[in-house]
């Protein structure tokens, strides 16, 4: 990139994937204004990474807006009365939570017309992942046909790319690309169950493929685990 960085808003969950997204959109020549979503989830712990993350990972800014999908339910990350699963299941499992790329990605379009941002970059991925609807490359094609016509900016034909990345990777290149970044995994959180303190279950979906990717990539994982 020529002249002044190009604005992009990161969406930053403080897990591993959106931790390397905010590397690699950094390495793009982006300046970087990650956006977290405090969206009801069962844990605290992945926002307060997030900010970790975010400070670490040299974002210009950081902002955690709030919307209470724990209000509509559905999931076990928005519902203590649904458990997490501790092994695999067929088809969508639980932990899937109705609209919330949807909604996600909507409040980082707005945000990136405010930012007059090139870029709205995702750390969703298709490869190594839970089976999740919205982390397919269909859905960030609509989603991106809905962002050109759905602001002032897409329709004046200056609107956001919706970029993902890590769209296509396993989670030992995620974590191979991450590390030669220099990215700190032992800042993020990825369980879904964490405890107030980030230590991981080491039993959830989340957990299982971050511990593979790591021991495909041959890294070794920082992750601190709950107590057996």
């Amino acid at each position: 990139m020529s002249g002044a960085p190009s604005p992009a808003v990161v969406l930053l969950s403080g897990g591993l994937d959106s931790a390397t997204v905010l590397a690699m959109a950094r390495d793009a020549g982006y300046a970087c204004h990650a956006l977290s979503i405090n969206y009801g989830q069962r844990h605290g712990a992945e926002l307060e990474a997030a900010a970790r993350v975010a400070a670490a990972g040299g974002a210009l800014s950081h902002r955690t807006v709030s919307v209470n999908l724990d209000a509509i339910g559905g999931s076990a990350l928005t519902d203590v009365a649904i458990d997490v699963p501790s092994a695999p299941a067929p088809g969508i499992p639980v932990t899937y939570v109705p609209a919330r790329n949807t909604v996600f990605l909507a409040i980082a379009l707005g945000y990136a017309e405010v930012l007059d941002a090139r870029a709205i970059c995702v750390g969703v991925n298709a490869v190594d992942y839970s089976g999740y609807p919205d982390c397919r490359p269909a859905f960030i094609d609509a989603f991106q046909a809905l962002a050109d016509v759905a602001t002032k900016a897409g329709v004046e034909g200056h609107g956001p790319r919706i970029e993902a990345p890590l769209l296509h990777l396993s989670k030992a290149d995620i974590i191979r690309r991450g590390t030669a970044l220099g990215v700190d995994y032992g800042l993020t959180v990825s369980c879904y169950n964490a405890d107030p303190l980030g230590r991981a279950c080491g039993r959830c979906d989340a957990c299982r493929l971050r511990a593979d990717g790591f021991r495909a990539a041959g890294v070794t994982d920082p992750t601190v685990y709950l107590p057996a």
